[in-house]
């Protein structure tokens, strides 16, 4: 599988986007491009979001800063070990995704993670 290398620093994986545009994965993927951060969406189903192939599967990408998540608890468990694999600096549980076993699981491995709203974050430049 082919590397996904981030072009700045500061790479977000929104784990659980859509292609729905009514969806707010797919709203905070379009935030996420408009604030100029690399994104990287990553859903079940194909499509694009602005000018971001939604990826399928758990590619590597290099230099991921925050996992921001838009699957519920009982979809997450596969994706632990991709989401430790990513070695971000913080997870975000977007409403609808709080999980205290990943929150734990992050907290060993040392990654910050916090229970928040991406939209908001965004709006409010506390992102």
């Amino acid at each position: 599988m082919e590397q996904i290398t981030a072009s700045s620093t500061k790479t977000t994986v929104v784990l659980g986007a859509s292609p729905n545009p009514e969806r707010y994965s797919n709203i905070a993927v379009k935030r996420l491009i408009g604030k100029r951060l690399n994104v990287v969406p990553i859903g079940n189903k194909t499509g694009t979001i602005i000018d971001k192939d939604i990826v399928q599967g758990t590619p590597p990408i290099e230099e991921v800063d925050t996992v921001t998540l838009y699957l519920r608890p009982e979809l997450q468990e596969r994706y632990y070990d991709y989401i430790f694999s990513l070695n971000p600096r913080r997870i975000i549980m977007n409403p609808g995704t709080e999980n205290l076993e990943l929150l734990e699981k992050a907290k060993e491995r040392g990654i910050e993670v916090e229970f928040a709203c991406t939209l908001v974050l965004l709006t409010t430049d506390t992102y």
